[in-house]
Parts: structure tokens; sequence; C-alpha cells
């Protein structure tokens, strides 16, 4: 006998897939992709017991590129014939004047090749970044896309607490800095790097629970404020609260003049108050007077070898991404521990380092001074809205973050890719509002 059964379940299948917009999920699908790319990695759970080999991610740099290089083309192929305004839109004065700045740098880098190769990097997950606010084809869609991506990548850095916690948690075994040890790390190679993404996405899970979706909202918010205390990560845990407040103060002031002193003078102040203290005696005896670390856990050491170093080029930089791994620096027996750094600890600082003043003063207009503006405008015209909001709060805590860490235009950097959704998001609500 023909078992009936079979033919009913293939007509529900059917049924399903007829209502199913296939344009629509495969948008969805390329959002949630590209967030776990950025966020989880091509390599978790980093062993950092095994001291990497100079030269030894050489091999793997390919496959980085081609993956972010596809999906970026995917993500422009699956919805760019719906947003070529909003496209068109980036095409501004300024922005053309930072890509021709980084031109003239990459040129005449100290590592031409090694700045060009890492630019490559950097368009492409700049250009995915811009996408992701436009390929959601409504608002519902962008809460359950960024709702999976963020319960999953909690999913997976909660697992490796409890499945392999050497692999999760820093530990006194480690290679570099075992002074760590204890604190959660989760998929990332860092505490630090989980930390600012952990708090992100506690800004994530409480604009969801406020806006249709309290259970996940909440589930994400309490996760990752969790996590975030566990990562020991004083300054992204201190941002998130403070940030959260400020960006509350700043939505609801209505002079563009007085969110800018609101929002950016406390900046300058950690900038001069950090960096400042450590090439300035006089700001280093108020940092002195205050209930804190002076050293800022070690980072005035780097701050006066790479301040330093700006100074011998202070126009032009060593280029883009060209001068921490650059052999022919320095000695490190000449100038110290503080040689071997990785970066500036401060991404203002590392930018005037590499890309000289003038491509910092660039980047601070496009990706300091345009956001809040951007603001401003969605707000004036009465349009201002929690993703508004949510936006605002991701932008703000990456101005602040980065006074304590180097992470503007860092090539596939989460934290970066983060900020820059929030950047493009706001450009494009203060242009074309939201998606019903």
């Amino acid at each position: 006998m023909i078992d009936i059964r079979r033919f009913e379940v293939v007509a529900v299948v059917q049924a399903a897939l007829d209502g199913l917009d296939v344009l629509a999920s495969a948008r969805c699908l390329a959002v949630v992709a590209s967030l776990l790319l950025v966020w989880v990695t091509l390599e978790p759970f980093e062993d950092l017991r095994i001291a990497t080999l100079p030269g030894a991610p050489a091999g793997k740099l390919a496959f980085t590129y081609l993956a972010f290089g596809a999906l970026a083309l995917l993500t422009v192929l699956l919805s760019a014939s719906d947003n070529i305004p909003a496209l068109k839109s980036l095409w501004t004065p300024l922005h053309l004047c930072l890509l021709g700045w980084m031109a003239f740098n990459i040129a005449l880098s100290q590592s031409p090749g090694v700045s060009l190769q890492r630019f490559v990097l950097t368009a492409s997950v700049i250009s995915l970044a811009l996408m992701i606010p436009l390929l959601p084809p409504t608002q519902a869609a962008f809460k359950w896309c960024f709702a999976v991506a963020a319960l999953l990548l909690l999913a997976l850095c909660y697992f490796g607490l409890v499945a392999a916690p050497a692999l999760a948690i820093h530990s006194a075994a480690d290679v570099t800095e075992p002074d760590l040890a204890g604190d959660w790390r989760g998929s990332f190679a860092h505490k630090n790097a989980a930390a600012a993404v952990m708090a992100i996405l506690v800004y994530l899970g409480l604009y969801l629970a406020t806006n249709g979706l309290r259970l996940w909202g909440g589930s994400i918010a309490a996760l990752a404020a969790l996590f975030l205390v566990g990562s020991g990560g004083k300054s992204a845990l201190a941002l998130c609260i403070g940030v959260g407040l400020l960006a509350q103060l700043i939505a609801t002031i209505r002079s563009l003049w007085l969110k800018m002193l609101v929002c950016l003078v406390p900046v300058v102040l950690m900038n001069l108050l950090s960096v400042g203290s450590a090439i300035n005696t006089g700001l280093a005896a108020i940092v002195g007077l205050l209930p804190i670390d002076t050293s800022f856990t070690g980072r005035t050491d780097i701050w006066k070898y790479a301040f330093a170093a700006f100074l011998d080029h202070p126009f032009r930089g060593y280029g883009y991404a060209a001068f921490w791994e650059n052999a022919n620096r320095t000695s490190a027996e000449d100038l110290g521990w503080a040689s071997t750094s990785p970066h500036s600890h401060n991404s203002y600082l590392d930018l005037a380092l590499t890309i000289g003043l003038p491509g910092l003063v660039l980047v601070i207009l496009v990706f300091v001074v345009a956001p809040l503006r951007n603001f401003h405008v969605i707000q004036s015209a009465d349009r201002s809205s929690g993703l508004a909001r949510l936006f605002l709060v991701i932008w703000m805590f990456g101005v602040y973050f980065a006074t304590m860490e180097t992470f503007l235009l860092d090539r596939q950097n989460p934290t970066w890719f983060s900020f820059v959704i929030a950047a493009a998001g706001l450009h494009y609500l203060a242009r074309f509002g939201v998606k019903a």
C-alpha cells in the first residue's frame, strides 16, 4: 500500500518552500555568516601555551583573504540592486580624501608590500561591515540575524569554558602574559578582545529585550555581562557601564555642539591623562593624584616609545600597519621591552604613528565626528529609534575603548568590525530612515 503520510509531509515541505523568500533568506544567512566569521574568527580557541613561530601564520593568510573577499563580494551582489542610493551616499568628499591619503601613505610606507597587503584585507572587512545594515530585508530580520549570531557566539564561548578550559581561559602556562591566568577569553585569542565584544553584546541584548525579543535579548545581555566580568577586562567593563549611561544623556541633548562637548571632551581628557601623562611631567603629576594605576598596566612605557618614534615621522608616518613588525625600526635592546609590543595600546596614537597626523585627522573626521553628526540629524528629523540608539552606544563604546586599545583600521578585529557597522548604520539612518 502507498503511505499517504509520506505525501502529506512532502506537501507540507512544498508549501513551506513555496512561501520562502530565497533572496531574503540568503541575505539573512550572509549577515549571520559575516558576524560569525569576524566574531569567532577562522581560528578560534588558539592554544596560547605554544609559542608561535615567526612566519607561521603566513600560509593561512590566503584563506583569510579569500574568505573575507568572497563574503564581501557576495553581500554586495545580494543587496546592491536594492541599495544603490545608499551605496552612492558613501562616496563623500571626506571619504574620498581618506582613501586618497591611504593610497599616498601606502606608496610611501617603509614596507609598501606589507601595507598594501593588509589594507586589502581591511578594505574587504570595511566593505562587509558597510553592507551588514543593508542586508536584512526588515527590522525584524535584522534583530533575529544579530540575535542568532550573538547566541551562537555565546554558546561557543561557554562551551569552551566547560569542554576545553585550557583553550578558553588564560593560564599560567601561556607563553606570553601568564599573569592573566584565570581570565576568560572564550574563543578569542585574548581576554581584552573577548571583553570588548561582550560589552557590545550587552548593548545588543538590551536593545533586543526592549524591542520585541525580551527573552532572547535578556538572555544575550545576561550571558554577555557574566562573561565580561569573568574576562577580567576592567576597561571594557567600566566603559560598558559608563558609556551606556553617557549615551542615554547624549540622546536627550538637542544641540549638536553640546553633543560634541559632552561626548568628545572626555575622550580628549582620557588621551591626555593616559598617553599625555607618559610624555608630559605635568600631566603625570596630575595622574599621580588619582586613585588609579599610573602605569596603566604597563602601557606608559609603550606610549613613550611610540610617541618618540612618531616625532621622527609626524606627517606621513611609517606606513599603514608597517611599524610594529618591522625588524629594522629599532633594536629591542636599545629601547627595552616596550619596543617588542605588537601595537601602541591606543588607537589614536597608533594611527598617528602609522598613517601620520593627516591620516589621524581624517579618520577622526570620518569615524568620530561624522557618526555623532549623523545621530544628530536622525534626532532632529524625529527618526530616533531603538536601532539608532543601539548604533550610537556601540559607536561611543568604540570611540572610548580606542583610548586603551588599538583596533581602529585593524583589519578583521571584531571590535573594529562592530564599530564600522554602527557608524555605517548611523550614516544610512540619517539619510534614509529605517526599514519597516
